[in-house]
């Protein structure tokens, strides 16, 4: 069995020493680069990158640099979704974004588990586990959201937050670790 055969099947794979892995990733890389460094105003060119770097990006997707991921094709972005920059979305194991999410600044989406054991950490070995981030989601600044961590459809995280644990659909979430804080009700409706 290859190492991206492993990776694929969530089992305990060499990430650092593959070659086919190494490659997919310089490729993946490159073009973060190039789609980092194209203006915003030309909007052609960028969605040109952004279609061979995010194959199964919806639409009406925007995303502001810089935005970075290790493979692009392990990440699943539904239509009309928002990223907002510095965005990092590590698909060593599929990091699957809903239909109308907004993602605040600084966001990172982390699939990949490291060993504890010093020996098997330098060999290079790792395991991702899937992120699933559901419909009408909003994730405010500066969080961190963590390998196996599900976000159910329409809850908000505050931001500074640390996802550790699956956060339920519709709720007020926030801390390091974040917790679920409340419900959203029809009170959170604006007023006016």
């Amino acid at each position: 069995m290859t190492e991206r055969e492993k990776l694929e099947k969530g089992y305990w794979y060499n990430a650092n020493h593959d070659p086919e892995l190494q490659e997919q990733r310089t490729d993946t890389d490159e073009l973060c680069f190039y789609l980092n460094q194209t203006p915003p105003k030309m909007e052609e060119k960028r969605e040109e990158i952004l279609k061979k770097l995010l194959p199964n990006k919806g639409e009406d997707v925007t995303i502001l640099s810089p935005f970075y991921t290790d493979y692009g094709t392990r990440c699943v972005i539904g239509d009309h979704t928002f990223i907002n920059h510095n965005a990092y979305l590590m698909d060593c194991a599929p990091v699957r974004i809903g239909t109308y999410c907004f993602i605040g600044p600084n966001c990172g989406m982390y699939t990949a588990i490291h060993p504890l054991t010093v020996e098997e950490r330098n060999e290079g070995l790792e395991k991702a586990e899937p992120i699933t981030i559901g419909d009408n989601v909003w994730i405010g600044g500066d969080v961190t959201i963590l390998p196996g961590v599900t976000i159910g459809e329409g809850s908000v995280i505050g931001a500074g937050s640390v996802v550790t644990k699956d956060i339920p659909d519709h709720v007020v979430a926030a801390g390091n670790p974040c917790r679920v804080l409340r419900n959203i009700t029809e009170d959170d409706r604006p007023v006016g």
